[in-house]
């Protein structure tokens, strides 16, 4: 399976590129990943809302620009499906058997996704009701792709 995230901003974080380097090790036997990073949009600071718009909108446009054509795509959104661990490793079942491909998820920047990039997915993702970091969220995606992937193969996992 080819899985390709598109991430609005860089991580910073030491902890969080060491956690995403390790998952990134693990999935390579379960499936091609590629992460794609997106430069935040610039903004002032006090930002008002009318310039919080427009960002979302230019990181919006920059999204819908690299999402391969053919691609399933999954945006990250706080008010998406909030599935569980087997409830994702179902529907990755699904997706493969349906040969959809590859699976693209979409990871907003700290204002979330342009209404532009929800309207183009096809599945709307929770990860948690929970608030995250933009940053937080890529390592927790990994780590929910890994346990899917664990899961659909019939490995151990911690429940």
């Amino acid at each position: 399976m080819q899985i390709k995230i598109i991430a609005v901003g860089k991580i910073k974080e030491k902890y969080l590129r060491e956690g995403v380097a390790e998952y990134e090790k693990r999935l390579r036997p379960y499936v091609k990943l590629q992460i794609l990073e997106l430069a935040e949009e610039k903004r002032p600071t006090p930002s008002p809302d009318s310039a919080e718009t427009i960002v979302k909108k230019k990181e919006g446009e920059r999204i819908l620009a690299v999402i391969p054509s053919g691609s399933l795509v999954i945006a990250l959104d706080p008010q998406g499906v909030d599935w569980s661990s087997q409830e994702l490793a179902e529907a990755f079942w699904r997706w493969e058997i349906a040969g959809e491909g590859p699976l693209t998820f979409i990871i907003g920047g700290d204002l979330g996704l342009s209404p532009q990039v929800i309207e183009r997915s096809e599945v709307r993702l929770s990860l948690s009701r929970m608030t995250f970091t933009h940053r937080m969220a890529r390592l927790i995606l990994l780590e929910q792709i890994y346990r899917a992937e664990r899961i659909n193969h019939g490995e151990p996992y911690h429940k």
